[in-house]
């Protein structure tokens, strides 16, 4: 991994990285770290977050304009609202 050194941090900019560190119970670097890929989007913490399931891609798309029809029919008596229900 490549290092990087920055110099002439604004003083509002090293107490942010500070308070991030002691926050965290990191180190600076971490915290640097952390911040760059919070804000360039590359966090690791959002990818893990991001769980895609692939239960039901078998299915996706599979239906033919018919089955999709006729499924959209026997949902339309469950869809309906009965009045005396609702007094």
């Amino acid at each position: 991994m490549k290092a990087i050194t920055l110099r002439n941090l604004p003083p509002e900019v090293v107490k942010i990285v500070r308070k991030k560190a002691r926050k965290k119970g990191t180190s600076i670097n971490k915290a640097v770290i952390s911040l760059l890929e919070e804000s360039t989007g590359t966090s690791r913490k959002k990818q893990e977050k991001k769980t895609l399931y692939h239960d039901l891609d078998a299915l996706a798309g599979s239906w033919t304009r018919e089955e999709a029809l006729e499924f959209e029919k026997a949902l339309a008596a469950q869809r309906t609202i009965e009045p005396d229900l609702w007094k």
